[in-house]
């Protein structure tokens, strides 16, 4: 089982900030980041340091794994 930690959800949300600053007088975050942000809330309520791959919704994993291939491309 594939597991993303706490660590790499951080990375990866303030990557995709970066990338697309937050908008409008809301400061709404841009898709990818507003995705991986619950299960970061999550983990941060619960403690956890690590969540299966499994458990994220479809936009959160493709986020994260879109993440995962610009940081970890050769």
């Amino acid at each position: 089982m594939l597991y993303v930690s706490i660590q790499e959800l951080e990375a990866a949300i303030n990557y995709w900030r970066s990338q697309s600053p937050a908008e409008g007088e809301e400061l709404r975050l841009c898709s990818e980041a507003s995705a991986l942000a619950k299960p970061y809330a999550l983990m941060i309520v619960q403690g956890s340091q690590r969540v299966p791959m499994d458990v994220l919704d479809g936009a959160a994993q493709a986020a994260i794994q879109g993440f995962q291939k610009i940081t970890k491309a050769p």
